[in-house]
């Protein structure tokens, strides 16, 4: 099938790599020329694991291309998905202008019947609105699919490539019937093609968002509430986790949840309940826990250190992205706390394996980077871990102990056992446990 793809973020250029990787013929659409230009080149713009190869890949056998022009990839494609960013407006909602302005875009490149499709996340309504919109600019025939990501960041090809499921909102059957024809490849295994209502396929993305930051930060106030009353969060968890009702996933404590998605998708769930004058009560209180949690390890260190003590003090800092496997610094919690720490008057050395150019924007020189995990603990009073990288699980405690002035971990990820920290002689604070 003809496929374009408008807006090669990160949606957009996973869903065009993926789509290519099984013979369509898929164009990538961006206004931003130096993106397009790099992409021709074999420049990606963003880190996801195995995204590089797909894309090279796929453009090598002429697949996969590349162009700022909507009106190029409109006229030459039976699909177009609209996959540009939604970020969130001033008053918590999303901002669709860009989704409506590629809308009246592609009302003005239409040269016959072609099959619209929602990729970007978006709320209750914005398929309706993108009707209205392309109707106004053309008077060929058309209809508007929804089809929401289900992606993670560090595993999108792998989420696109083996979907869970499949999730369409069509009010056409025909055009359901192409949007499923496009994906049958992808669920060879059974997985479901679940077809529904452009309105219900909307809310569905939101609520699945919603519903794992609500279990994050459900954990996140039990973590916290074990180490009250001297509980070992783990316990409580395998506990939880065994039972099929509820299941393992997303029941880890840490330091809250960032990223693109989460954050921005609560907010936006949130915004449209107040429009609808249905409120979303458990909601709005899941996000004010994860903004308190984000500092929740700040809170450790001053109670140990002492609050006029941090003024001077070298902190080491393992890990900066929201989440392993990417370098998205989008609402990480790593912001914040250290934000807190250079305002107190701290030193900040910190190592990330891909996010340090990302996360250059958010500190603006407030922080020192290292090119490794143990160049940054040189002299280091504490070792702040904030992300759990795989290279950071098994560390050579010894050399730690050497390299650092102060020997205590504050593990904003419980990577590290209590009793193997307190072995290897340091004091050791996590999340949910008693410190040792």
């Amino acid at each position: 099938m003809k496929v374009c793809v408008i807006g090669s973020g990160y949606v957009g250029l996973v869903a065009g790599a993926s789509f290519a990787e099984y013979g369509n013929h898929v164009i990538c659409v961006d206004k931003d020329s130096k993106k397009i230009e790099d992409l021709k080149k074999g420049i990606i713009p963003i880190y996801e694991p195995g995204l590089s190869e797909l894309v090279l890949s796929n453009h090598k056998e002429n697949r996969l291309g590349f162009s700022t022009s909507i009106q190029e990839g409109v006229e030459s494609s039976e699909l177009i998905f609209i996959a540009v960013g939604t970020p969130t407006s001033d008053d918590g909602s999303a901002d669709l202008s860009a989704v409506y302005a590629v809308a009246e875009q592609i009302g003005k490149s239409l040269n016959g019947y072609k099959v619209i499709v929602d990729k970007s996340t978006v709320p209750v309504g914005t398929a309706a609105k993108v009707k209205e919109i392309i109707s106004k600019n053309t008077k060929h025939e058309f209809d508007v699919v929804s089809n929401p990501e289900f992606l993670k960041e560090g595993a999108a090809i792998d989420d696109f490539m083996k979907p869970e499921r499949v999730v369409i909102g069509a009010d056409s059957e025909k055009a359901g019937e192409l949007v499923a024809q496009l994906y049958a490849p992808f669920v060879l295994n059974g997985n479901p093609i679940i077809k529904m209502g452009t309105v219900s396929a909307e809310l569905t993305k939101y609520a699945c968002n919603a519903f794992l930051a609500t279990k994050i930060s459900f954990a996140n106030e039990i973590a916290n509430l074990c180490e009250s009353v001297g509980a070992d969060y783990e316990d409580v968890r395998k506990g939880m986790g065994t039972d099929s009702r509820i299941g393992r996933q997303f029941l880890y404590a840490g330091i809250g949840y960032g990223g693109s998605c989460f954050p921005k998708d609560v907010r936006a769930l949130i915004r449209t309940s107040e429009n609808f004058s249905s409120s979303l009560r458990i909601i709005k209180e899941v996000e004010n826990v994860n903004e308190d949690q984000k500092v929740r390890l700040y809170t450790k260190i001053e109670n140990f250190f002492g609050k006029d003590q941090i003024k001077g003090k070298t902190f080491a800092v393992w890990g900066l992205a929201f989440k392993p496997g990417t370098d998205d610094m989008r609402e990480a919690p790593s912001i914040p706390l250290l934000l807190k720490l250079h305002e107190e008057g701290a030193k900040i050395k910190a190592f990330d394996p891909v996010a340090k150019e990302t996360s250059e924007h958010y500190f603006k020189g407030k922080i020192e980077y290292s090119k490794d995990a143990y160049e940054a603990l040189q002299d280091a009073d504490a070792l702040l871990l904030l992300t759990e990288w795989r290279e950071f699980r098994e560390p050579d405690f010894s050399r730690m102990k050497k390299l650092m002035k102060g020997h205590v971990i504050f593990d904003g990820r419980n990577q590290y056992r209590p009793d193997h920290m307190k072995k290897e002689g340091f004091k050791y604070l996590s999340i949910g446990k008693k410190p040792v």
